[in-house]
């Protein structure tokens, strides 16, 4: 029983000592004025508009030309489809047209998320 109390007192001191680190959505904002080139509400732009497109389904805006494979693809815009999409478009909707290669730091990801989820 002692072995335990020291093992979980020790678990419970790294766990405090570890920052707790949270998206920064004002970050996020900044990250995503590179989307926005793209990604506008205009009818003539590059993009579909990604305001609020957590929970809506791919290819869903009338007032955009998807590519087949994203027609095909089915997907709710939820957290994890949009991390997955974001890091490697390409993994996660084979043949869409869209020229990113993808956002690698895992904490920008979580940041334009963050902002992505309070943009209405």
């Amino acid at each position: 029983m002692r072995q335990f109390s020291t093992i979980l007192g020790a678990a419970i001191l790294a766990a405090s000592l570890s920052p707790v680190i949270a998206a920064d959505a004002e970050h996020g904002k900044v990250l995503f004025e590179a989307c926005a080139a793209c990604h506008q509400d205009k009818p003539d732009a590059l993009g579909p508009s990604l305001k609020g497109v957590v929970g809506r389904k791919s290819a869903a805006l009338d007032d955009f030309r998807y590519s087949n494979p994203m027609k095909r693809a089915n997907l709710v815009w939820d957290e994890a489809n949009l991390r997955e999409y974001i890091t490697d478009p390409q993994a996660k909707v084979r043949g869409n047209r869209m020229p990113f290669d993808g956002m690698h730091d895992p904490k920008d990801v979580d940041d334009l998320i963050a902002y992505i989820k309070t943009y209405k």
